[in-house]
């Protein structure tokens, strides 16, 4: 048997390497709570393979906001909240990935279905989007609290309206074919097609810097709502909620920011009608 004599410099060496590993370790962790703050921004774009399928036209809907050149988006402010520094694609094929799978149905009533499609090119996951639009039409504060609005995710079948994560030239390109000009940089629903800008999805607005997520559900609750039947409204008032079915990219009015059509208690957040 070999004897080993005491080595204080070793001892030294493995503490400070040890200490090293551990701090390694926080930092880390803390990147990874940074990145989970907004949501899982996209940090890298790689094309996917999947394709979706195609569905019947019905009559428009309107945008969340309809760009014109009288009537320009309000200048974003800010840095954005993204940990990525890859340029948010701008355009891509126009096809879809289908998110696999579906949900169980919420709400009263026969339930509409609807498939969660994104892009092709998007590395953003299909499933990822899914959850979301899932969490959001769930919520009891969502259109089932009108008492008759039931929606059920599926992947195959025939559909009522499908939820598409694409970037802003497609999203540009479907919209037009209802007449409505988009710009680049806004959503629409028209055709059966709950249309997401891409750059909205990732960096909100000036308007819901820190919420990045809480601005996917208004997105989502806002076009929706549009394919349910209804119009567009403004702040009802000074320090009010503002509703969903506000064209809130423009601006809250004097309204404080709210994501959803109706309150804990069953009421709907409104106000008056504008185009």
């Amino acid at each position: 048997m070999t004897a080993h004599r005491r080595n204080p410099a070793g001892r030294r060496r493995r503490k400070h390497s040890e200490r090293s590993v551990k701090n390694q370790l926080m930092g880390g962790l803390a990147a990874l709570v940074a990145f989970a703050a907004v949501g899982g921004a996209v940090v890298a774009w790689l094309p996917s393979d999947a394709s979706g399928t195609s569905a019947a036209p019905s009559p428009v809907a309107s945008p969340e906001s309809r760009r014109t050149p009288e009537s320009p988006e309000p200048e974003e402010s800010g840095p954005p909240p993204s940990p990525s520094t890859t340029p948010l694609p701008q355009g891509g094929p126009g096809t879809f990935v289908t998110a696999p799978g579906g949900s169980g149905r919420v709400g009263k009533g026969t339930p509409l279905r609807y498939r969660v499609e994104v892009e092709k090119g998007i590395t953003i996951s299909p499933e990822d989007v899914a959850e979301q639009v899932e969490r959001t039409l769930a919520d009891p504060r969502g259109w089932t609290a009108d008492g008759h609005s039931a929606f059920q995710r599926v992947s195959s079948g025939p559909t009522d309206f499908r939820v598409r994560l694409a970037t802003p030239a497609t999203v540009d390109k479907f919209c037009a074919e209802g007449g409505l000009d988009t710009g680049g940089k806004v959503n629409c629903s028209v055709n059966h097609n709950v249309m997401v800008n891409l750059r909205r999805w990732v960096l909100a607005t000036e308007f819901y810097p820190k919420d990045v997520v809480g601005y996917r559900s208004l997105i989502i609750n806002h076009e929706v709502g549009h394919f349910l039947g209804h119009g567009h409204v403004t702040c009802p008032g000074e320090g009010q909620p503002a509703p969903a079915m506000m064209q809130q990219i423009k601006g809250l009015l004097g309204c404080v920011p709210n994501v959803w059509p109706y309150d804990s208690d069953g009421r709907l957040l409104t106000g008056p009608s504008v185009p």
